[in-house]
């Protein structure tokens, strides 16, 4: 007979062990299942690799893929950590670039460097205000923010598409729905070829995990995190500190989409995201709320969505093969977590001996 049991609380370099192994196992299946179906699983692996940092246009493209995917992570993993399941982040994305967007059109003849702090402020600022929706809802009625910011995100595209449809279409569009580019003060610049995104993902990546192990607000919401009812037996005003990380967490997505649309769009679109929102809920959870960990995994699956593109034209594959990979990674991964909670107990009855995995 086989039982499960809580196990011993493992150390910090055992449950590294274990997410470790799982990330092998996982790479071992899929390796496993590409050659089932026909294909050498090393050049599979060979092409992703060599079509998201062969060259330095695929590196680029694979960066500015990291870029809003770890700030998003960032903005979720704010969060998750009080164990708010802000599954918002996609609409938080497109609020926060309807935001820059607005700035553009109030303020067009600003200076660049003005231009681009007021396209900051209002993305902060819209996609904390859509993420305070839910954060409200949970607080005056304890509403399920799990389906509210699910819910948001398709309500923040649509209204995206509204306006691109809509009141916001270029006249000069020759007949395509789309709002007019951005002029040049809205641009983000370029460092080393680069948009500048790059180095305020590590900012932020830095200051997050400052905020989180070294601050108070960092404590309070961990606490919150752990047990709401020992938060309010310390003294803790569980909603405001809720309400108040609920808005940054939004307010990142939202900066997030302002460097979207300025950087790689230079516009608001109604498919700018291509589902970053989403994949940043995995990362997010993938990096087990670390901030620091959060940059390499948005990194890994950002080649992974580099990789997949390349492998369609290199050796005529679906590029879905990427998000069969990620799949089975996201499995083994989160499934180890299993491991590191729970272990088997193998029960022999005749002898009545216990051996324990």
């Amino acid at each position: 007979m086989i039982r499960t049991t809580t196990r011993k609380a493992l150390n910090q370099r055992q449950k590294v062990l274990v997410h470790i192994v799982a990330v092998l196992v996982a790479i071992a299946s899929s390796m496993i299942i590409i050659a089932c179906i026909g294909l050498n699983p090393f050049s599979v692996y060979s092409k992703i690799i060599s079509g998201s940092l062969g060259s330095a246009y695929r590196f680029r493209e694979t960066v500015n893929k990291a870029i809003p995917l770890t700030i998003l992570s960032l903005g979720t993993c704010m969060a998750f950590k009080m164990q708010f399941w802000n599954i918002g982040a996609e609409g938080q994305f497109y609020m926060g670039a309807f935001g820059a967007t607005l700035a553009v059109m109030l303020f067009p003849t600003l200076p660049k460097p003005l231009m681009l702090l007021f396209m900051a402020l209002f993305a902060l600022l819209a996609g904390g205000l859509w993420a305070l929706l839910p954060a409200a809802l949970k607080a005056k009625w304890s509403t399920s923010e799990t389906l509210v910011t699910l819910m948001l995100n398709y309500l923040a595209q649509k209204w995206v598409g509204y306006l691109q449809y809509g009141p916001w279409r270029d006249p000069q569009g020759n007949g395509f729905p789309r709002i007019a580019r951005f002029a040049e003060n809205a641009v983000l610049p370029k460092v080393f070829g680069i948009h500048i995104g790059w180095i305020i993902a590590i900012v932020l990546t830095l200051m997050v995990f400052i905020l989180m192990t070294r601050t108070k607000f960092g404590y309070e919401v961990s606490v919150i995190g752990e047990s709401r009812a020992t938060a309010r037996y310390a003294g803790i005003n569980v909603n405001k500190v809720m309400i108040f990380a609920v808005i940054l967490s939004g307010g990142l997505c939202g900066l997030a989409g302002m460097i979207q649309a300025s950087a790689i769009e230079n516009s608001l679109t109604d498919n700018m995201s291509n589902g970053m929102g989403f994949t940043a809920v995995i990362t997010t959870w993938l990096s087990q709320l670390h901030p620091l960990v959060m940059l390499l995994v948005s990194f890994i699956f950002s080649m992974l969505i580099q990789g997949g593109s390349f492998l369609q034209t290199s050796m005529q594959i679906p590029s879905a093969m990427a998000s069969i990979l990620q799949g089975i990674i996201i499995f083994f991964v989160l499934g180890s977590d299993f491991f590191v909670r729970y272990r088997f107990i193998f029960i022999r009855k005749k002898k009545g001996e216990k051996a324990c995995l």
